[in-house]
């Protein structure tokens, strides 16, 4: 398959008409692989606007998504960024290219390992994989400057883990609501005490494995 004119077409009639407009994630997103992200049996889907099987259950983001979130993030050169469900490592991929570190992590071993192996074979290493359970947050460091959630949240009251781990300007990404109905969120932490939230778009997405609705975690 020719997999660069393929990318070509992704970014024009997926992408772009998504209001996808920032330089720097077209130039990511029309870059990368995607297709080193898929298994072997999925390549013929990997640039299919649709969500590719990994196994468990789960399935990657549609690449319009992965833009999306990536545009509203707009990480910077010498921003550290954590992603919660490494998945594929497609997005950590994204991410990486962007930010200047990207702290990963996915509640199956052997994503990380598939993740792992396919980010050192195109490049990229400031990335940093582990295997937890992030349901009640989780992270490396104290706070990130960006923040990716890959997976839904059933209520707004289960955000505070997430946004508690976000630096003074900081911004995450994620999709909160049940099916049918669910948001893709930007929240910014304004100071201490304070946020913003935007509803960005409505999609669908898995919820994060060990939330339900009515739950509520705390740091």
């Amino acid at each position: 398959m020719d997999y660069a004119h393929l990318r070509f077409i992704m970014v024009e009639q997926q992408i772009r008409p998504w209001d996808v407009l920032d330089q720097r994630v077209l130039e990511v997103v029309g870059r990368l692989p995607r297709e080193e992200f898929v298994g072997e049996s999925y390549c013929g889907l990997a640039y299919a606007d649709v969500g590719v099987p990994l196994g468990h259950g789960e399935f990657m983001l549609e690449p319009k998504i992965v833009a999306r979130a990536l545009q509203a993030l707009a990480p910077r050169g010498n921003e550290v960024a954590l992603e919660i469900g490494t998945g594929s490592g497609y997005l950590t991929a994204c991410l990486a290219s962007l930010a200047t570190q990207v702290d990963s992590v996915d509640i199956e071993a052997d994503f990380k390992r598939a993740a792992q192996a396919r980010l050192k074979a195109i490049g990229i290493n400031n990335a940093t994989l582990r295997v937890a359970d992030a349901a009640h947050g989780w992270g490396l460091r104290e706070r990130y400057d960006v923040i990716a959630v890959t997976a839904s949240l059933p209520e707004a009251a289960q955000l505070a883990p997430f946004e508690q781990r976000l630096s003074v300007g900081g911004r995450l990404f994620v999709v909160v609501g049940t099916a049918p109905v669910m948001h893709a969120m930007l929240i910014t932490r304004v100071d201490e005490a304070s946020y913003t939230r935007v509803k960005l778009f409505e999609t669908c997405i898995k919820p994060l494995r060990g939330l339900h609705k009515t739950q509520i975690f705390s740091l």
